[in-house]
């Protein structure tokens, strides 16, 4: 396991939920949770089984050939070695027949970004005689947590890219009002240099949509498939960036260039924010009251909101989703009970977007994005500094 030093913690969990182990299963990189949590090294091309008990020693269950492949596993804890899928089932059988075991498994695929492990896996531990619970809360308290250097990264980052998205719109607006406005993807390649400039990192690059476009929320403009920034527009940029080796920051931004002539912008506009400041909101009262708030909570705040504006309709994805170490859309609680059913805690160390939005096809779309961190002291922060409160009309 790579932080070996965790287990008396994961240990009291397990033991705390009434559970007797967790059992991490991995094969060819269908459960990146397992595999982030064991750290493999080296070649990996068989199925790989780690047994965390409540009481007692954690052992591994490897493949004679690929050793190497566990060579961090602490010497101290068990080994077992097999070959033959007899072998493996039998080892297995000795270690969770008669048990309670968490694995990465989502009843009913509630939440997919849990559901790592196939049903076939899931058929044969269960005929190993156990009992499947799902590690949803190992989860988010052992892998999607931030540690304090890691939100400092973050927070460097939601930093520059916020100096950066504004930047982009006014110097499409400067382009248009000169009368040589600039393309989608050329906005979207200037931003991505300036992320290198910064040495950033990302995953992709950045959402500039125009007009129409933006009613798409994961518009990807290329030089094949591209707008000109023209005047009288909505523009929204959505961008995303950190460190490398660390977590992202992810935010969207609204501007108009010149005055568009549709008059539901303005209502628009106003019904994203207030949903947005509104799950915010949640996020507080719950860490001032001392009180546990879920994913879902946050999402219902928002989508009231836009509901009683007369966009309900119109908000056709979750409020946010997880930024965990590894993943822009991480493992963590997301903020959703729209698309999933994600009943997750949101812990001390999570950290996660708040993105709203409205898309009206044919016309435009709105989003407003900043990301919340509830800190290891339970206090709740939100990035970047500046929180966009007003539309720029450029």
């Amino acid at each position: 396991m790579r932080e070996p030093h965790r287990l008396p913690e994961i240990q009291s969990a397990l033991s705390a939920a009434g559970l007797d182990g967790w059992l991490l299963y991995e094969f060819k990189g269908c459960n990146p949770i397992a595999a982030g949590m064991l750290g493999f090294e080296g070649l990996s091309s068989r199925r790989a089984v780690a047994w965390i008990p409540a009481h007692g020693v954690p052992v591994a269950l490897v493949h004679a050939i690929e050793l190497d492949a566990w060579r961090k596993w602490p010497a101290m804890w068990g080994r077992l070695t097999y070959q033959s899928w007899q072998s493996l089932e039998g080892q297995l059988r000795s270690l969770v027949d008669g048990k309670r075991v968490a694995m990465e498994y989502s009843p009913g695929d509630a939440v997919p970004y849990l559901d790592r492990v196939p049903a076939g896996v899931l058929d044969m531990v269960r005929a190993c005689g156990a009992t499947v619970e799902t590690s949803a809360e190992l989860v988010t308290q052992f892998y999607a947590l931030l540690t304090e250097a890691q939100l400092a990264s973050h927070i460097r980052s939601a930093e520059i890219i916020a100096e950066i998205a504004p930047a982009a719109q006014r110097r499409a607006a400067d382009a248009a009002r000169a009368g040589t406005p600039l393309t989608e993807h050329e906005l979207q390649q200037w931003i991505v240099s300036r992320f290198n400039e910064q040495g950033l990192v990302t995953t992709h690059p950045p959402n500039v949509s125009v007009g129409p476009n933006s009613a798409n929320p994961h518009h990807d403009p290329s030089p094949e498939r591209q707008a000109l920034i023209t005047m009288d527009t909505v523009l929204l940029v959505d961008l995303w960036a950190g460190e490398p080796d660390q977590p992202y920051a992810d935010q969207t931004w609204m501007a108009t260039i010149g005055e568009p002539a549709d008059t539901d912008v303005m209502p628009v506009w106003t019904a994203i924010r207030n949903a947005r400041d509104a799950a915010i909101a949640v996020v507080r009262d719950a860490a001032k009251s001392q009180q546990m708030v879920r994913g879902a909570d946050v999402d219902d705040a928002a989508r009231a909101v836009i509901t009683t504006a007369g966009f309900g309709a119109a908000f056709t994805h979750r409020t946010g989703h997880s930024i965990d170490a590894r993943d822009l859309h991480g493992s963590g609680p997301h903020m959703d009970g729209f698309e999933t059913r994600e009943e997750r805690r949101l812990l001390p160390g999570v950290l996660f977007s708040v993105e709203p939005g409205v898309y009206l096809p044919g016309r435009f779309g709105m989003r407003t994005e900043v990301n919340v961190a509830i800190t290891l002291a339970g206090e709740v922060l939100v990035t970047p500094a500046f929180m966009q409160a007003d539309l720029f009309r450029l």
